[in-house]
C-alpha cells in the first residue's frame, strides 16, 4: 500500500472539505481495488468513494441521499469502503456486508444494514442476514477469508495515509466531504472530479 501521500487542505478544510493532490499509485488503490464492491456503473465516467461504518449515525442518514445521487447519475461509479471505527460491533459488520458478496447479496445486505435501528452488533448483524435469507453459516466461515481483513486493512490505511477524520467520507477526484451532506452537494462533488 501507497502510504507516503501528498495532500494539502483547501482553505475550506474546516467545513469538511478537503483538497487532495494524489500519486497514480495510490489513485488506482483508492478507485480501482478490485476487493471493494461497487454501487451503480462500473464502467461509469466518474467515480465517488465512500468511507463508511454501519454504527455511524450519518452514515445510515446518508443512504437516502447516496441512492438518490446514484439513480440519477447512470455515468457514477461508487466504491465502498468498509471502515470499521465504532467497535467490535461495527467490525464484525463489515466483515458479514464483505462476505455477503460470495452470496450476490452485498447491495441488499448493506443498505438493511445502514437500515436497520439498533447499533451493528453479532446479534443484530445475523438477525437481518437471517431475514434475508442469506445462509448465516456461509456467512460467518466467509467472513474469515484473507480479502476480508485486506479489505478493512486498506481501508485503514487509506483513510490514515489522507488523514480522514471520520465517517462518512466522501472522495471524488482531488476533494472530500466529511459528514452528512445534501444530495445537491454531493452530485456537485461528482460534477466537479468530472472536470479534473
Amino acid at each position: 500500500i501507497y502510504l507516503k501521500t501528498v495532500y494539502h487542505l483547501s482553505q475550506e478544510a474546516r467545513s469538511g472539505i478537503k483538497e487532495f493532490t494524489l500519486p497514480p499509485e495510490f489513485r488506482r488503490q483508492l478507485e480501482h481495488d478490485a476487493n471493494a464492491p461497487i454501487f451503480g456503473n462500473p464502467d461509469g465516467d466518474a467515480t465517488l468513494i465512500e468511507f463508511f461504518d454501519y454504527n455511524c449515525q450519518f452514515c445510515r442518514a446518508m443512504m437516502p441521499v447516496v441512492d438518490a445521487v446514484l439513480g440519477a447519475d447512470p455515468g457514477l461509479r461508487m466504491v465502498m469502503r468498509e471502515w470499521p471505527v465504532f467497535g467490535e460491533g461495527s467490525v464484525f459488520a463489515a466483515r458479514a456486508a464483505l462476505a455477503s458478496r460470495k452470496q450476490g447479496r452485498y447491495a441488499d445486505f448493506h443498505r438493511a444494514l445502514m437500515s436497520q435501528k439498533p447499533r451493528a452488533e453479532r446479534a443484530s448483524v445475523l438477525r437481518v442476514a437471517r431475514s434475508m435469507g442469506l445462509d448465516t453459516q456461509q456467512l460467518q466461515r466467509d467472513m474469515g477469508g484473507p480479502e476480508i481483513a485486506q479489505h478493512i486493512q486498506q481501508s485503514n490505511a487509506l483513510a490514515e495515509a489522507m488523514g480522514l477524520v471520520g465517517t462518512p467520507t466522501f472522495i471524488a477526484g482531488t476533494d472530500s466531504r466529511f459528514g452528512a451532506i445534501s444530495s445537491t452537494e454531493l452530485a456537485e462533488l461528482v460534477a466537479a472530479s468530472r472536470g479534473n
